[in-house]
């Protein structure tokens, strides 16, 4: 239980280091450039969440194929070469396309500028968030998940403290919350790096042609949680679209105080889900079904709890809060996020269990359930609900959105699971119901 705890203790602190890049630049923002400002960064942030969910695609895929084959292989050097190609790709559209891109996001003749700018330094840097994120997972899954928690923690510390240098005292605004989130995943890196002196090593680093097969498989296994961080990205495309058209840009920065909460929470999940992975994809490799069904109940458990305690800070203190992202104080900006938080946030309750699901699945190797969890999460359910209920109920249809779906998808992941229960009763045993 104690090794539990542990992994699951580092990966959620790496992941919520990760989440507080984006959360830092939104408290910056909101308070060095304003109501403008927070809507563009929530224009840009689908991409942020694009280039982190391939990290993760590599990253989540390769490291439990490297761990289900028992550590062998030279997968980890076939697809860092392969995020770095990608990455590359993505450095080429911000140096040339930025501004087209913008405006196919959304970005209005008051926020286009500013959208731009952030974009700018995010898509150049790509190489680099691709390549953290890869080496997160494979560092965690080769027994070192210490290292991984410090290198996020290091590098989230770095964000928040040059945020404020270069928005206040250096007065960057908008390319100072960019400049410092693109050099934090060069100091993780860094860090990371510093694994080739551990000890239980079996990670090694050399030239290798990335093999298709590799590749494939890899995203197979890592395509839930690809999917699972581009549903962040995709709703709050979706969102911005349809509160465009409710609200304007007011709406937008409203959903924006909420957005990066939820991204905040939902890395709270992902961290107790990747915690486990690890550790669900070893004792699968022995076929230690006892075990597999104690670290699932555990990840349940405890990611169940965060929601709990998270839901109950955000009700209580939600002025606070918005707050603390309004620095002019507008009275309609308040009046949004106030009504949205309670109905929103409900979601938080389906999310823990369904984001822990998905990558449970993910981990012993059965990529079909994962992905359609994460499917029925970010798009099959989600994009239909958000564009009725919003054009039925207004801005109130669009806040229950969320926990309408989470609720759905939850419906899904337990019959996935007694269907799993049912088929596979030498890994969970005869009476495994969760």
């Amino acid at each position: 239980m104690n090794e539990i705890k542990g992994y699951v203790t580092r990966s959620v602190l790496s992941t919520l280091g990760l989440s507080l890049y984006i959360l830092a630049d939104t408290f910056f923002i909101a308070n060095g450039v304003g109501v403008l400002g927070l809507a563009a960064l929530n224009i840009a942030l689908p991409l942020f969440n694009l280039l982190t969910g391939l990290g993760l695609l590599l990253g989540m895929g390769g490291a439990t194929l490297f761990t289900l084959k028992g550590r062998r292989g030279d997968y980890f050097s076939q697809l860092l070469i392969v995020g770095a190609a990608i990455g590359l790709f993505f450095t080429i559209i911000g140096v040339f396309f930025s501004h087209d891109l913008a405006l196919l996001l959304g970005a209005s003749g008051a926020t286009v500028e500013l959208t731009v700018m952030y974009m700018r330094f995010i898509l150049v840097m790509a190489p680099f968030f691709i390549s953290n994120n890869l080496c997160l997972a494979f560092i965690r899954n080769d027994q070192n998940p210490q290292l991984a928690m410090k290198a996020m923690i290091c590098s989230s510390l770095f964000n928040i403290v040059f945020d404020y240098i270069f928005v206040f005292p250096m007065n960057l605004g908008m390319a100072g919350a960019a400049l410092a989130t693109v050099l934090s995943p060069i100091l993780s890196l860094m860090i990371l790096s510093t694994h080739r002196k551990f000890s239980k090593r079996q990670l090694s680093l050399t030239w290798a042609i990335p093999e298709l097969r590799t590749i494939t498989k890899s995203v197979q296994l890592g395509l839930s949680s690809f999917l699972a961080e581009m549903s962040t990205g995709v709703s709050i495309l979706v969102f911005n679209q349809v509160l465009i058209g409710l609200g304007g840009d007011i709406a937008i920065a409203a959903y924006g105080v909420l957005a990066n909460i939820l991204v905040v929470a939902l890395s709270l999940f992902t961290g107790v889900a990747q915690g486990i992975q690890p550790l669900i994809s070893r004792a699968v490799n022995k076929g230690d079904t006892p075990t597999v069904k104690k670290v699932l109940n555990f990840g349940l458990r405890t990611s169940f709890l965060m929601a709990v305690g998270l839901y109950l800070l955000l009700f209580f203190l939600k002025y606070p809060i918005i707050s603390a992202f309004n620095r002019e104080n507008d009275p309609i900006l308040i009046q949004l996020a106030a009504a949205g938080i309670p109905i929103f946030f409900l979601s938080l309750f389906g999310s823990s269990f369904n984001v822990v699901f998905s990558i449970f699945f993910s981990a012993i190797g059965r990529a079909k359930q994962a992905f359609a969890l994460a499917l029925f999460r970010g798009y099959i359910f989600l994009i239909p609900l958000v564009i009725v209920l919003a054009g039925i109920f207004g801005l109130t249809g669009a806040w229950v959105s969320l926990p309408v779906t989470e609720g759905a998808t939850l419906l899904f992941s337990f019959f996935f699971l007694r269907q799993y229960d049912k088929s596979s009763k030498k890994m969970l045993g005869t009476d495994s119901a969760i």
